[in-house]
Parts: C-alpha cells; structure tokens; sequence
C-alpha cells in the first residue's frame, strides 16, 4: 500500500504511563502504526503546569516540536524558550531537551529524523530539568 492513515488519538495506544509522570499524561508514537521508515512522529500531551519527567538528547536524530495546542517551556541545554500555538522548534542532535505545561496544558506533534533504533540513538535522564 503506498500511504497508511491512522487517527492519532483513536488509533494509537497512549503510552504515557511507562514514563511515570502526571497519571493523564499522554504519548501516541505513530512511527511502527504508519510504517515510517526514514522518520518518527509522536504526539504528547503534558498536562496543565506539569513537566515531561524525562529529559533526552539525540546522537543522531533531530527533532522539531510543533505546539498545536496551549502553552509551555522548554529548555534545550541551558536555554528556557517560551512556547505559544504553532511554534515549532528544531532541535539538533547533540542537544538536551525538555518541556513543562502552561496553565492550559500543551499539546504538541514531534516529528523526527532519520528514524533510528532509539534505545541506541537516545540518552534520557529523569527529572533532568529539576531546580527550577
């Protein structure tokens, strides 16, 4: 088949309880569900005035993060950026990255690149922006 279409919120699992964070935290990966071959997509949902508990970088990939709804932060090394509705923010590999919720919540779409083995490509820390 040349295309796959799948409904982000209805057709994909939410795994967002396996990075133990708020209990409605959401997170929908679509890469394996569209059958990506040469790039990644997730959605997540961070809910009001929280943080997502992990922060990570990429050897490899780089990743842009698209607001499509609400409102946050998101710190990249030692930078804190203020995210608004449909910005989107590159991040090269090499860079930490992180994100909190404003009081609405934020709701956004990473879409990433090349598609790699994550568990090799990936480094995480819990809790990494903590102290601020």
């Amino acid at each position: 088949m040349p295309f796959a279409l799948k409904n982000i919120k209805r057709d994909l699992e939410n795994i967002g309880a396996q990075f133990d964070g708020p209990p409605d935290l959401e997170f929908r990966a679509a890469g394996t569900a569209l059958g990506l071959e040469r790039s990644g997509l997730s959605y997540q949902c961070v809910p009001p005035g929280c943080r997502f508990p992990y922060g990570h970088t990429h050897k490899t990939q780089e990743e842009v993060y698209v607001v499509v709804r609400g409102s946050g932060r998101m710190k990249l090394d030692d930078e804190i950026v203020e995210l608004a509705e449909w910005d989107a923010v590159r991040v090269p590999p090499g860079t930490w990255r992180g994100y909190e919720a404003g009081p609405d919540g934020l709701e956004i779409l990473v879409i990433a690149a090349p598609s790699v083995a994550q568990r090799e490509d990936v480094e995480g820390e819990r809790d990494w922006w903590a102290g601020e």
